[in-house]
């Protein structure tokens, strides 16, 4: 995963987890607009989520934000 989208990642992590506790989940769609005006960013999320972290749906933003900084 690119270091721009990492580090955007980690920010909405760290911003789930302040609203809303250590417990809130979320999912890759987190990180993105409700539009698809980065579809390529979209897909290295997807793939970074799905098929190489095996992750379900919806995943602890602390477990996510831990393997996102794992790969730093």
């Amino acid at each position: 995963m690119r270091h721009s989208l990492r580090q955007k990642a980690i920010a909405v992590c760290d911003d789930k987890i302040a609203r809303k506790g250590d417990a809130v989940g979320l999912s890759f769609y987190a990180f993105f607009a409700n539009k698809n005006d980065h579809p390529e960013l979209l897909m290295e999320a997807a793939e970074w989520w799905i098929m190489t972290h095996k992750f379900d749906h919806f995943e602890k933003a602390a477990k996510v934000k831990k393997t996102l900084q794992a790969g730093l």
